[in-house]
């Protein structure tokens, strides 16, 4: 007979950015016995692994990191992963943006995160997708993560189940949450440069300042244009 997957035993896409790391916040408040997994996949942006690191160090939290970058040979052409192509700035609604898409990156991060749930005998998968990411990545739709709950229920003899616990709401409430929670946000990179201070000027650090103002909270991270919330 099969062994059965642990429902309680869960891996976490985190990578060290304000959304997973309430994601793993949570999770663990919710009494999940977990495993954190980080991806170097060229980000210009790694300076958010060692952020990663660091939380699952103080939280007691295993954490792989796991080298995926040679998909640049095949996934190539994001500002997030070539130098040559300068990260836009704005606001996550303008077209600019588009250019921070890596191609098919969850599909590929969630596959992985599940072999690795698998491999452990972990019932689920979370990662941080929410409604904020909708317009401008493909892979954090409601309908992809539907339907790739669906393929991972079927991929092994074990179903292992997709969790975004975020995914109907904006980056505002998930910040509102992990406030609620207590969590230190100077815990987490969100800057898409991976520069000694957050640039404030891309869709990224912009949604994030957003989040803080509309929350009535200060963004404990130094910014270089001292932007603050």
């Amino acid at each position: 007979m099969e062994k059965q997957a642990d429902p309680k035993k869960a891996v976490v896409i985190y990578s060290g950015g304000m959304d997973s790391f309430t994601v793993l916040n949570r999770a663990q408040r919710e009494g999940f016995e977990l495993y954190a997994l980080s991806f170097n996949y060229g980000q210009r942006h790694s300076k958010e692994l060692d952020y990663a690191r660091r939380v699952c160090d103080e939280l007691a939290i295993p954490l792989k990191v796991v080298d995926i970058t040679a998909i640049n040979d095949l996934v190539g052409g994001s500002a997030l992963t070539s130098d040559d192509i300068e990260v836009p700035e704005g606001d996550y609604a303008d077209d600019n943006m588009k250019l921070t898409v890596v191609p098919n990156r969850n599909m590929i991060l969630l596959s992985l995160a599940t072999g690795y749930a698998l491999s452990i005998g972990a019932g689920k998968v979370f990662y941080g997708a929410h409604s904020g990411d909708h317009t401008i990545y493909p892979d954090c739709r409601p309908e992809f993560v539907d339907a790739v709950n669906e393929v991972t229920k079927i991929c092994d003899w074990q179903p292992v189940t997709i969790e975004a616990p975020y995914l109907h709401q904006s980056k505002i409430e998930i910040l509102r949450d992990g406030l609620a929670m207590g969590l230190d946000y100077g815990k987490t990179w969100t800057c898409y440069n991976g520069r000694e201070k957050a640039c404030g000027k891309c869709g990224s650090c912009v949604e994030r300042l957003e989040a803080f103002e509309l929350n009535q909270a200060t963004d404990p991270l130094p910014y270089e244009t001292g932007a603050s919330a």
